[in-house]
């Protein structure tokens, strides 16, 4: 086996080897008012419940309304929706109504306020379960309790962020056969 020539590499861009899922945009509601925003930064931590932890900054406007409020939906877009993701997650709902500005469209959730997007192929309703890690590290761990898929949709092409504007798109699939199902 020949021996790999390995190279340093820049500690402020590790994330981008290790983002862990697809790109999502992150619904929340409060006094009346809806807003999405763009997030990576993500990982699954239960199957049943389903958990999910992420970070969001405490200098997005989504914070404190993830915060105050304790719900979310995270709704999953495909490759088509790449450009209005990246432009969500260049705004801020501080100033701007982002579903009017994106063209995206709210469907209600059951289980929380925050809407579906009807544009996502998966839209998963969340509430926060555990806020430990909030204060310290932005760190929500999230349980859903409604998942949501179109069927129509039969192999959606997910997007990834590498970061500094790049992205990579999920491709074919392989099966390998595993001893568990």
């Amino acid at each position: 086996m020949k021996t790999a020539r390995l190279r340093s590499f820049s500690l402020a861009k590790v994330y981008g080897l290790l983002e862990p899922g697809p790109v999502v945009l992150v619904t929340t509601f409060k006094s009346g008012k809806a807003n999405v925003m763009t997030m990576s930064w993500h990982t699954m931590l239960d199957f049943e419940p389903p958990l999910i932890g992420c970070v969001i900054s405490n200098r997005n406007f989504s914070f404190n309304l993830l915060k105050s409020t304790g719900e979310c939906v995270l709704a999953i877009p495909s490759v088509n929706l790449a450009a209005i993701v990246t432009g969500v997650g260049n705004t801020t709902g501080r100033e701007i109504d982002k579903f009017r500005k994106f063209g995206l469209t709210m469907m209600p959730a059951k289980t929380v306020a925050a809407p579906l997007i009807a544009e996502c192929f998966a839209n998963l309703e969340c509430r926060v379960t555990d806020s430990v890690l909030v204060n310290k590290y932005n760190f929500f761990i999230l349980e859903v309790t409604k998942a949501w898929t179109n069927p129509a949709v039969r192999h959606p092409r997910t997007i990834h962020h590498l970061g500094y504007g790049n992205f990579m798109v999920a491709g074919r699939k392989i099966r390998i056969v595993s001893a568990k199902r």
